[in-house]
């Protein structure tokens, strides 16, 4: 059974720290491209990051570049999103995405708020 689980989410001030975990199972990681995704109060989901499957190259949101950092551990399932200097407007619920030639496996997502 293919799952995704987003961990990490919680509440951190302004100009705190987090880091996101998405655990995999049901399927062979290293093939798949994976995604961070953000859904906001009142707002769509919208792209954060990127990690590709075959180099490990990765794409930010210019929201978030210098700011956040994708990685990911093949051997253990594991993608990670490091959050750094938070801002009250990164205030979303953070989903993973594994992609394979057009094959979408979602998470159910961890929330973020950034509050004083």
């Amino acid at each position: 059974q293919v799952q995704l689980v987003e961990s990490g989410g919680g509440l951190v001030q302004p100009g705190g720290s987090l880091r996101l975990s998405c655990a995999v199972s049901g399927f062979t990681l290293e093939y798949y491209a994976i995604g961070w995704f953000c859904r906001a109060p009142g707002k769509g989901r919208e792209g954060v990051s990127f990690i590709s499957s075959a180099d490990g190259s990765t794409e930010y949101a210019d929201s978030v570049k210098g700011r956040f950092t994708i990685s990911r551990d093949n051997t253990k399932n594991t993608v990670y999103l490091q959050m750094n200097s938070l801002k009250p407007e990164d205030t979303a619920v953070y989903y993973c995405r594994a992609s394979y030639y057009g094959i979408n496996y979602w998470g159910k997502g961890t929330l973020v708020t950034v509050s004083s």
